[in-house]
C-alpha cells in the first residue's frame, strides 16, 4: 500500500492543481532520544525544482535474506514552513486541503506548482582529529601506506596525485613536480567542469605530507599550499594524518578554495579501489619506489 500511494502521489504531483490537490502532506519527523517522542522537522511535498518526473521517484531492486524486491527511491522538497497547526489537520480530514489554515507553502505548490524549500545557511565544516583519522579497523591500513613512503616523500607524492588522479575522474591531467623545485606545490593539474564535450579546465595544485597519523598538519604547512595558488586555481592537501584544529579552521572560515584528503579519506579512496585488506595489499609491489611514471 505504501509503495501505491507513493506513485500517485508522484503522478498527481505532475499533474495540475486540481491533481496536486489530491496529494497528501507528507510530514517528516525525527527521534530526538530513546522514548517514544518524535520531533516535527518540516512539511514535505513531492519532487524538486531540480528533478525532472522521470528522477525524482525510480524504482530500485534489493535484496533481503536472499530475497529479492522492487522498491522505490523517492526525492521530497522540505517546504518553508515551521509548523502545522491542528486546525489544517481538521481541514484535510474534512477534505478541505487548501482551507484557511492551510501553510502558505503547501497551498502554493498546490495552486503554481512552485516550492518555496527551507533553505538552511551554509555551515563552516571543520572535521576534529577524530573525523579526520580512519576507523579503528581501518587505522593498519593507513599506517601501512605511510611505514612505506615515511623515507621517500617525493615518492609519496606520486602516490598522492596518482590517487587523485584515479578516484576523480573529472581530472584531466597531473604532473608531479621535481623534488628540489616543486615551488611549494608537489603537483598540478587540470580538473574538468562542464560538458564532456565541451569542457572547461580548472587549475589545482596538490600538496602531499606523509605523516605518522599522530602528528597533525599545521598553519605552517597549509599557508605554504595556499600563498601559492594561482588565481583561479584550488589547492589540494594529501596526508596521512590530519589537520590541526587552527589550520583546519582558516582553510575554511577564511574560503580558502583546498580540499582536504586527511588519512580518513585517503583509506576510504584506497579502499574504493579495492585495496580494503591490510594482508591483502602490497603496497612494495603494486606501487615499488621510483616507479611511478605509470598509472597506480
Amino acid at each position: 500500500m505504501g509503495n501505491l500511494l507513493l506513485r500517485k502521489a508522484f503522478a498527481w504531483a505532475h499533474g495540475d492543481s486540481a491533481a496536486r490537490a489530491k496529494v497528501p502532506p507528507f510530514l517528516l519527523f525525527d527521534k530526538p532520544g530513546t522514548r517514544r517522542d518524535v520531533r516535527f522537522r518540516g512539511l514535505l511535498a513531492p519532487g524538486s525544482e531540480r528533478l525532472s518526473g522521470e528522477e525524482d521517484v525510480v524504482a530500485v531492486w534489493r535484496t533481503t535474506k536472499g530475497v529479492r524486491f522492487q522498491n522505490y527511491r523517492a526525492r521530497f522538497t522540505v517546504l518553508d514552513t515551521p509548523a502545522v497547526t491542528r486546525a489544517w489537520i481538521d481541514q484535510l480530514m474534512a477534505g478541505e486541503p487548501l482551507g484557511s489554515h492551510c501553510p502558505a507553502a503547501w497551498g502554493a505548490w498546490v495552486e503554481l506548482g512552485t516550492y518555496a524549500p527551507l533553505l538552511a545557511p551554509p555551515t563552516v565544516i571543520v572535521r576534529s582529529r577524530d573525523q579526520q583519522q580512519p576507523a579503528l579497523a581501518d587505522k593498519p591500513l593507513l599506517e601501512l601506506v605511510y611505514l612505506h613512503f615515511k623515507d621517500r616523500p617525493h615518492d609519496f607524492e606520486q602516490f598522492a596525485a596518482d590517487l587523485w588522479r584515479v578516484t576523480e575522474p573529472n581530472v584531466d591531467r597531473i604532473d608531479v613536480s621535481r623534488p628540489w623545485r616543486d615551488g611549494g606545490r608537489d603537483a598540478v593539474g587540470e580538473y574538468l567542469l562542464g560538458p564532456h564535450f565541451d569542457p572547461v579546465a580548472v587549475e589545482f595544485a596538490l600538496e602531499a605530507k606523509c605523516y605518522a597519523p599522530t602528528n597533525s598538519v599545521g598553519v605552517r604547512e597549509t599557508s605554504r599550499l595556499i600563498s601559492r595558488l594561482r588565481h583561479r586555481q584550488f589547492g589540494v592537501l594529501v596526508t596521512t594524518s590530519h589537520l590541526d584544529a587552527q589550520a583546519y579552521r582558516e582553510i575554511r572560515e577564511d574560503g580558502h578554495p583546498v580540499v582536504v584528503l586527511a588519512g580518513r579519506d585517503l583509506v576510504d579512496r584506497l579502499k574504493v579501489r579495492g585495496l580494503d585488506n591490510v594482508s591483502a595489499v602490497h603496497l612494495q609491489e603494486a606501487h615499488p619506489p621510483h616507479a611511478w611514471g605509470k598509472r597506480c
